[in-house]
Order: C-alpha cells, then sequence, then structure tokens
C-alpha cells in the first residue's frame, strides 16, 4: 500500500471532483510517541472537520454501540465495522481510512457507491467520476441513506449546483 500523503494527493488531486477541490481534505496520522503509533483520521470541509475519528474511540466509546443486529460484528472484527453510527461515534483512525481507500481504489465507482463501508462511499460520492445526472439519480433515493452519507451527498449536489 501507499504511504499516507501518496494516497492523499490521489484523493484530492485525481479523485476529487473538481467542484470540491480545495473545499475537501483528508486528513489522517499516526502518533509516534503513542504505545502503538495509532492515530486519527478526519475529512474536512472547508476547513472544518465533518467527520473524525480516532483509534481509542474503539475501547472508549464501544459501550455506546446499540445493542441490534450489527453489535456482534462490530465487536468481533479487527477493523472497526464502519456504518452512520461508527462514523458518529468517530471509532475510525487512520487504518480505516487506508483499508477504504484501497477498497475504493480496486473496484468501480458503481461498487463503491454502495458498498458497505460508509468511508468508502463517501469517498465515491465525492468523487469525479460521480457526474451531475449520476447525483440528479441518487437524489429520489437519498432519504433512505444514513444522515453521514446526507450530509456529504448534499456538499456535492450544493458544489455543483444542482
Amino acid at each position: 500500500m501507499s504511504t499516507w500523503s501518496g494516497i492523499r494527493k490521489r484523493m484530492e488531486s485525481e479523485y476529487l471532483a473538481e467542484s470540491l477541490k480545495g473545499d475537501i481534505s483528508y486528513f489522517a496520522t499516526s502518533y509516534s510517541r503513542s504505545p502503538d503509533h495509532e492515530g486519527r483520521a478526519a475529512i474536512r470541509y472547508k476547513g472544518k472537520e465533518i467527520i473524525k475519528g480516532c483509534y481509542y474511540y474503539n475501547w472508549t466509546k464501544a459501550a455506546s454501540f446499540p445493542k441490534d443486529e450489527k453489535y456482534e460484528r462490530r465487536m468481533r472484527e479487527e477493523f472497526a465495522y464502519i456504518d452512520d453510527t461508527a462514523i458518529k461515534l468517530g471509532v475510525f483512525d487512520q487504518r480505516c481510512f487506508y483499508r477504504a481507500f484501497d477498497e475504493f481504489d480496486n473496484q468501480s465507482i458503481e461498487k463503491s457507491l454502495y458498498s458497505e463501508n460508509m468511508l468508502v462511499r463517501i469517498f465515491a460520492v465525492l468523487d469525479r467520476r460521480v457526474g451531475k445526472r449520476k447525483l440528479i439519480s441518487m437524489k429520489e433515493t437519498i432519504e433512505n441513506e444514513d444522515d453521514t452519507f446526507k450530509e456529504f451527498f448534499a456538499i456535492r449536489m450544493n458544489a455543483e449546483g444542482i
């Protein structure tokens, strides 16, 4: 896998929609003084962190997870299960970004838009390959989407002037 600077460059220059360049930035870091060199990740819009996550939230916020059908999967998997709940609680880190980018980079944009991983779906809706016609067609089903995805969809729609 590439370095974070290489991933970030690709995400912000190759994949990011022209209308969002300069407004959206991706952030990930690991802390060298942290015992396991763990870190945090975020997506920023006009300098403000829209979503942010930290490795240590996996442990400190684990009790906040709803006891739903995804609970066992969340507790069992090595990497965080990234859905709207995990994003809102910030239970993801830089490694989740790397994995999401790897999935996003190695599949079609259509498949990424409907991925189970919320980060992959966010990367996809901000992608230049998703045109205005696709955004307009997605508008019909956006009510069924999670709040975080709706927020990024609205950012993209506003940037495109739709």
